[in-house]
């Protein structure tokens, strides 16, 4: 998707209308993707996707590239926790839990928990823009066996916010240079930066 994106920044097709009928499917798969099975880099994609609509005629396009990649990321959550939830109330658990539990280490999940203890379902908002931070939320709530319908209501805001911060990034981005492949570079860029902060802070705090 981001090679795809920067292909159209750097080469605009005829028409944006075919380029919106390709992009936009392939960011709400990509995004539902990387929210389900967090392998794939759903802001960076997020923000190059706003660096292309930025340079677009279609007044619209940042919408629909907000709406596609906020919808997408609550699906995904929404999925990841249902196969959540059925693991905790089965006796052997769930391959879907036991993956997320291997991602989140005790100290960031005993910090989850707390947090979900003070603030409930809000905790999900700043989980969703903390880097690294999603699923331990995720796990916490998992454990608490939250309702879904609970974490649904705390989800929706939390996926709003995450598409607006990287659709924000990836406008920056798009606006810093009048090429559109080079606010892509610089798009993805951020965004890969952003997502390595955690590993560098317990890089440094490791005696």
């Amino acid at each position: 998707m981001i090679a795809f994106l920067t292909s159209a920044a750097a080469n605009p097709p005829p028409s944006e209308s075919t380029q919106q009928a390709v992009g936009y499917p392939s960011l709400f798969l990509l995004v539902a993707l990387g929210s389900l099975v967090p392998v794939v880099p759903t802001g960076a994609i997020v923000s190059s996707a706003a660096v292309v609509a930025l340079h677009q005629t279609d007044p619209f396009a940042l919408l629909g590239v907000f709406c596609v990649a906020a919808f997408a990321a609550l699906l995904g959550d929404v999925g990841l926790y249902v196969l959540g939830l059925r693991g905790v109330r089965s006796r052997g658990g769930s391959r879907w839990l036991h993956r997320l539990q291997e991602r989140a280490d005790e100290r960031t999940l005993a910090t989850a928990q707390r947090r979900l203890d003070e603030h409930g379902a809000a905790v999900l908002v700043l989980s969703r823009l903390i880097p690294a931070g999603r699923i331990p939320v995720m796990v916490a709530c998992l454990l608490a066996e939250m309702p879904l319908r609970r974490f649904v209501r705390g989800d929706v805001p939390a996926c709003l916010a995450w598409a607006a911060t990287y659709q924000l990034i990836g406008i920056l981005g798009g606006a810093i240079f009048p090429e559109p492949w080079q606010g892509v570079v610089l798009a993805v860029g951020l965004t890969f930066a952003i997502a390595g902060v955690p590993a560098l802070a317990r890089r440094l705090r490791k005696p």
